[in-house]
């Protein structure tokens, strides 16, 4: 079989929801799924065994967590390890932040569509090839993606996309926040084809959103330091500002 040909394979280390997951991904000629199991140790045993291109595991496992089975499967397969994306009910900061400080690709939060992550699967096999302002730019939008999963915003809406936009822009130039109406509003607006009120109106929302789900313990944990109370949300330059300087600090 060519390489171009080659199916992408994948193992399932969950029990929970990957009924509906191995189901999709059997059904496409693209996939091959090599194996499921919600023991950690079986999991290991598997992995090295079968070799699959991408580990797809929960977090909470039988016998050892996730983490511990990527950390052992990382000594023992070097170079041969498979991109992880972990998946779990549980959205903490801490776990997100642990699962890149690892070396996950994606850390995604329960219940997944196949759809997407089929689409974040693709995404990491396209960054393979790209070149390494690229891969910064898709490290950026990962890190900014699982920050706003923490907190509590939600992908399916236009405000999320306006304020990861907006983060990265800060981010690249940091002065704009200080132009946050004449500048960064309206940039944002040109690239999403609508008018700057609708990005400042999306933006409010997605941070209501956020506070409404009691997220705000994440967001405090996120930073080291108490920032925000429930009664104190912050204005949308404040939260692309805050998000911003966290990841210049982090580079």
């Amino acid at each position: 079989m060519e390489k171009e040909n080659k199916k992408i394979t994948i193992y399932f280390a969950d029990a929970d929801e990957s009924t509906a997951l191995v189901k999709y991904f059997s059904s496409k000629e693209e996939y091959q799924v090599l194996g499921i199991s919600s023991d950690g140790q079986k999991v290991v045993k598997d992995v090295e065994q079968l070799k699959p291109d991408f580990l797809v595991s929960e977090v909470l496992l039988s016998g050892m967590d996730g983490f511990m089975v990527f950390e052992k499967l990382k000594k023992e397969m070097a170079t041969q390890v498979p991109k992880v994306i972990f998946i779990s009910n549980l959205s903490h900061s801490g776990f997100v932040s642990k699962a890149i400080k690892e070396g996950a690709s994606y850390f995604m939060v329960k219940p997944i569509m196949p759809e997407n992550l089929e689409e974040r699967i693709q995404d990491i096999l396209t960054s393979k090839d790209n070149n390494i302002e690229d891969k910064n730019e898709k490290l950026l939008d990962e890190k900014i993606s699982n920050i706003f999963i923490s907190i509590g915003i939600p992908a399916h809406i236009k405000g999320y996309q306006f304020l990861r936009e907006a983060v990265k822009l800060a981010v690249e130039e940091p002065e704009i926040i200080g132009s946050i109406t004449k500048k960064l509003y309206p940039t944002i607006a040109e690239k999403f084809e609508t008018s700057s009120s609708k990005v400042e109106r999306g933006m409010r929302h997605a941070i209501e959103v956020a506070w409404n789900r009691g997220k705000i313990e994440n967001i405090n944990s996120l930073f080291g330091f108490k920032v925000y109370s429930s009664n104190d949300k912050p204005t949308n330059g404040e939260l692309i500002a805050l998000i911003a300087d966290k990841m210049i600090m982090e580079g």
